[in-house]
Protein backbone atom coordinates (compact mmCIF):
# COMPACT_ATOMS: atom_id res chain seq x y z
CA UNK A 1 0.00 0.00 0.00
CA UNK A 2 0.80 3.66 -1.41
CA UNK A 3 1.32 6.39 1.19
CA UNK A 4 -1.94 9.25 0.87
CA UNK A 5 0.76 11.28 -0.04
CA UNK A 6 2.27 9.31 -2.89
CA UNK A 7 -1.48 8.40 -4.20
CA UNK A 8 -2.95 12.35 -4.41
CA UNK A 9 0.63 13.04 -6.22
CA UNK A 10 -0.44 9.84 -8.58
CA UNK A 11 -3.70 10.93 -8.76
CA UNK A 12 -3.01 14.67 -9.21
CA UNK A 13 -0.86 13.78 -12.47
CA UNK A 14 -3.50 11.26 -14.05
CA UNK A 15 -6.04 13.83 -13.85
CA UNK A 16 -3.78 16.75 -14.97
CA UNK A 17 -3.69 15.87 -18.49
CA UNK A 18 -6.07 18.86 -20.55
CA UNK A 19 -6.66 15.48 -23.17
CA UNK A 20 -7.69 13.12 -20.67
CA UNK A 21 -10.72 11.01 -21.47
CA UNK A 22 -12.60 8.00 -19.47
CA UNK A 23 -9.78 5.84 -19.22
CA UNK A 24 -7.69 8.18 -17.25
CA UNK A 25 -11.09 8.67 -14.89
CA UNK A 26 -11.13 4.96 -14.56
CA UNK A 27 -7.35 4.38 -14.12
CA UNK A 28 -7.50 7.50 -11.03
CA UNK A 29 -10.80 5.47 -9.79
CA UNK A 30 -8.97 2.21 -9.62
CA UNK A 31 -5.84 3.86 -7.56
CA UNK A 32 -8.03 5.02 -5.26
CA UNK A 33 -9.84 1.45 -4.97
CA UNK A 34 -6.78 -0.34 -4.48
CA UNK A 35 -4.46 2.06 -2.60
CA UNK A 36 -6.58 3.67 -0.23
CA UNK A 37 -8.93 2.32 2.48
CA UNK A 38 -12.78 2.44 2.18
CA UNK A 39 -12.95 5.21 5.68
CA UNK A 40 -9.53 7.02 3.97
CA UNK A 41 -10.70 11.13 4.01
CA UNK A 42 -8.33 11.56 1.83
CA UNK A 43 -10.18 8.56 -0.79
CA UNK A 44 -13.52 10.55 0.24
CA UNK A 45 -12.05 13.74 -0.92
CA UNK A 46 -10.33 12.43 -4.40
CA UNK A 47 -13.43 10.79 -4.83
CA UNK A 48 -15.76 13.07 -4.76
CA UNK A 49 -13.43 15.34 -7.13
CA UNK A 50 -13.38 13.06 -10.00
CA UNK A 51 -16.69 12.88 -9.67
CA UNK A 52 -17.30 16.38 -10.43
CA UNK A 53 -14.57 16.35 -13.24
CA UNK A 54 -16.63 13.29 -15.04
CA UNK A 55 -19.39 15.29 -14.59
CA UNK A 56 -17.68 18.39 -16.01
CA UNK A 57 -16.39 16.40 -18.59
CA UNK A 58 -19.52 14.68 -20.01
CA UNK A 59 -21.15 18.70 -20.17
CA UNK A 60 -18.00 19.95 -22.29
Amino acid sequence: MLTEATVEEMFRKLISDPQRGENVFDEAEDLLDEELRPESPLRHRLSQELEELRELAEKA
